[in-house]
């Protein structure tokens, strides 16, 4: 929901950054690579309870995410690329809850439905994706991304401003689980809704 709101605050601060990295050589890819390493390390912090520590990769992380992205469009944009930082940002999702609870076992119930949520969000946004990619659909919000990026009440700025209260205040973590969760099954079933508006019509290619 708030992703593009974001995305225009950040990006003009993040743009210099990229323009002096473009410059050292270094890839997007690589960029991309090493904001997930930098992820991580944030889920080792978690496991071992160490949350301000969690916290200040998290965010580490999602400022790489930020700049590959903006690396890629100064340079030679790949296909890859795109693969690599979807498939890396949904592990690194997804790794925020289970190493939660290799530190605090006992919110293993709240942690496992947020994982559940993140794959219904998860797969109606690539499902999505997939099928407007066959009809050369496109979001013009979101031109620059790899494929098409539908939006929805939680998307990553919530995500991640979810993961940061759970560093923050560790003991409200069931609550916070129960209620996240529950706005990204909201998210999901919009975006099956969405869908089903879009594509009733459309004939299989």
């Amino acid at each position: 929901m708030l992703d593009t709101t974001l995305r225009k605050l950040v990006n003009p601060a993040l743009n210099p950054i990229a323009t002096i990295l473009v410059k050292t050589g270094i890839s997007a890819n690589g960029i991309t690579i090493i904001g997930f390493l930098i992820g991580v390390v944030g889920w080792i912090a978690l496991a071992m309870n160490l949350y301000y520590l969690a916290l200040g990769m998290i965010v580490i992380n999602r400022i790489f995410d930020g700049l590959d992205g903006l690396i890629a469009q100064k340079t030679n944009k790949t296909e890859i690329g795109g693969y690599l930082d979807i498939v890396l940002d949904f592990i690194f999702y997804s790794g925020v809850p289970f190493f939660f609870v290799v530190g605090k076992p006992e919110v293993g119930l709240p942690a496992s439905f947020l994982i559940f949520s993140f794959i219904g969000t998860g797969s109606s946004f690539l499902a999505y994706s997939a099928i407007a990619a066959k009809h050369n659909i496109k979001n013009e919000k979101y031109k620059n991304k790899a494929i098409y990026y539908l939006g929805g009440l939680a998307e990553g700025t919530e995500t991640i401003t979810f993961f940061l209260f759970i560093c923050l205040k560790p003991d409200k973590f069931t609550e916070a689980a129960w209620i996240f969760g529950g706005l990204c099954w909201i998210t999901t079933f919009t975006r099956i809704y969405t869908a089903y508006i879009h594509f009733k019509n459309l004939k299989t290619i």
